[in-house]
């Protein structure tokens, strides 16, 4: 699970441990210390920089797609339609046609987090995504925003949601605490889900990749049969793309689920 390294610094060796889990650090890249304003510290980290990336090309890539009322589309004008299409048929069937306001909030979730898990498939780059203030503050601003939803549309009758129908009365404080922590649950599993996700897949490539790496440097015959394996790490990373992809497609569509709950108490 760790690559070795040896330095030879003095005539005295040291060994450092990389661990796979290193590329999910968050580091400090430009710091600024402002004494005349008492001391603030500005810090870009890697996790500011990508965050502002993954916006710069979802900005570009509406930007490139943009028609402007030309009379044949072009490639990136109908991928982006195709996918316009996918996830406003996906708001339908999962809110309703008449909650159709929630759609330009889902789009935009989903633009984000595929954009991001795909920016963290790119080499030696940063996955915001395997932030797990990230996630989870994703998914507790989502859990906020969807219960102040309910509240505002169902006021008192909101709290009906935590007792299923037809319930016996002597069961219903035991069932109450039961639904409570599964609905409290959300705010956390939604995050989690995709955080962990994304980490192992991310953590499984490094540690094959660091194989192959010295697989491949060591002798020809090795590096030869070293190809087999290596088709196998390439499946594994069209794999990942995969994931990248169903992981934004199963956040945004539990979203819609929370939203729906929200508004139908169901």
């Amino acid at each position: 699970l760790f690559t070795y390294q040896i330095l030879m610094t003095n005539n005295t060796a040291l060994l450092i441990i990389n661990s796979p889990l290193d590329q999910f650090e968050v580091r400090s890249l430009i710091g600024i210390n402002a004494p005349i304003f008492g001391y603030l510290n500005l810090t870009l980290t890697n996790l500011a920089l990508y965050a502002m990336l993954v916006l710069f090309l979802i900005v570009s890539l509406h930007v490139i797609a943009n028609n402007n009322a030309r009379l044949i589309p072009s490639k990136w004008s109908i991928s982006l339609e195709s996918v316009y299409a996918s996830v406003s048929s996906m708001v339908r069937d999962q809110i309703g046609t008449a909650n159709e306001v929630y759609l330009p909030f889902i789009y935009s979730l989903f633009f984000f987090i595929v954009i991001a898990n795909l920016t963290g498939n790119v080499p030696y780059s940063f996955t915001i995504t395997t932030s797990i203030m990230v996630t989870i503050g994703l998914s507790f601003t989502i859990f906020f925003g969807v219960t102040i939803l309910g509240l505002s549309i169902h006021r008192l009758k909101f709290f009906s949601f935590f007792i299923p129908s037809g319930t016996p009365l002597a069961l219903v404080p035991l069932l109450v605490l039961i639904e409570l922590i599964s609905y409290i649950a959300r705010a956390f599993s939604l995050g989690i889900r995709l955080f962990s996700n994304i980490v192992a897949g991310h953590t499984l490539l490094k540690i094959l990749s660091t194989f192959l790496m010295q697989m491949f440097s060591a002798s020809i015959f090795i590096a030869i049969l070293t190809l087999i394996p290596f088709a196998l790490f390439l499946a594994i990373l069209g794999l990942e793309i995969a994931v990248s992809l169903i992981q934004g497609y199963v956040f945004s569509i539990l979203v819609c689920s929370y939203i729906k709950d929200s508004l139908e108490l169901h």
